[in-house]
């Protein structure tokens, strides 16, 4: 999560048994593969190692669901050489990483599974009525005001890839909290909203997966910049049709960015396993994605539930019924 490190599935984090209620947090977080700051700020969240786990599941299978027509699927295999590059796909992992711990911290917060924190206490919001009515508004206000603290994140005068990479960590933050909107619910007699609750709601985070894939189709390259005003060097990109010609232009808050053009993923590298053998859509991404080698077509029998009824009481019957579907997978 904090880019040091791949992206992996974490280990089991249940409590060994025999382990005190108190401490069982303590010892998740000495599975979790993060720094020692960042173990010492996790044992003193309880609820916190579980939460992180939640965010890199959630944050890999939205990569994988938005790249899964692509070359690059977001496989984990070569993730941890892909981290080290300044890839278009390096920028998307940031990003997803970052929104992933950002929406799932807020949405531990409002479930009850922090200890330090609970519900969003934004002003204007009659919270103690929202918990009357048993709604919780999701807290971003303290999620990412942790995770800024956990990601350590500080300003770095001429590394280029750091700041890159802080670039779009906080690209991934930014499309948390554009999604976070303002929920009402009225109640009174017949329909009336003699009283009104309202809350705040993170969207869906497929939502949010899908706006960081259109950053990443529109990701701009960069490179290091001196700027006299500020005294220190910044992300520059392509001019822009508004800018003088002699001033490159700088990356808006919402762009991800990277520093040096992608393998095709083609063929088997330490970056990916390559696309042979991926199934792909005739119609649609075949071309692309079998990198000219063409594809094998295969004909298989499916079974699939059919004639489903409802059954009194209750319980649904269905037949068994096979048809034959064509797979279509890229060459060797």
């Amino acid at each position: 999560l904090t880019g040091k490190e791949a992206l992996t599935h974490f280990p089991s984090l249940g409590v060994p048994g025999g382990s005190a209620p108190g401490r069982g947090h303590v010892k998740q977080c000495e599975l979790l593969q993060l720094s020692r700051k960042q173990k010492r700020l996790c044992r003193r969240e309880p609820g916190l190692a579980e939460t992180l786990r939640d965010a890199v599941r959630l944050g890999i299978l939205e990569c994988q669901f938005q790249f899964r027509s692509e070359r690059w699927n977001c496989s984990l295999e070569g993730r941890p050489s892909l981290l080290k590059r300044g890839f278009k796909e390096t920028a998307f992992l940031y990003a997803v990483s970052s929104a992933a711990l950002t929406h799932s911290l807020a949405r531990a917060c409002s479930a009850g599974r922090m200890e330090r924190c609970t519900c969003d206490d934004s002003p204007g919001l009659e919270n103690r009525k929202a918990w009357q009515w048993g709604v919780c508004g999701d807290n971003l206000k303290y999620s990412t005001k942790f995770l800024k603290k956990f990601l350590g994140q500080k300003r770095i005068g001429k590394d280029l890839r750091a700041k890159v990479d802080i670039h779009n960590t906080n690209v991934g933050i930014k499309a948390v909290k554009n999604g976070l909107k303002t929920t009402c619910k009225c109640h009174g007699v017949s329909g009336s909203c003699a009283v009104r609750t309202c809350w705040k709601q993170l969207s869906p985070f497929h939502e949010i997966g899908r706006l960081l894939k259109l950053r990443y189709d529109d990701a701009v390259k960069v490179f290091s910049t001196s700027n006299d005003a500020v005294g220190h060097s910044e992300l520059a990109g392509p001019h822009r049709h508004s800018h003088s010609p002699k001033q490159p232009a700088l990356p808006r808050p919402t762009d991800l960015v990277y520093v040096e053009d992608s393998p095709s993923f083609c063929r088997p590298s330490k970056y990916s396993l390559g696309t042979a053998g991926r199934t792909c859509s005739r119609e649609g991404n075949c071309d692309s994605m079998c990198c000219g080698r063409g594809y094998n077509t295969q004909s298989r029998l499916v079974t699939f539930s059919c004639h489903c009824q409802v059954q009194w009481c209750c319980y649904v019957e269905c037949q068994q019924c096979m048809q034959e579907e064509v797979v279509y997978s890229c060459k060797q």
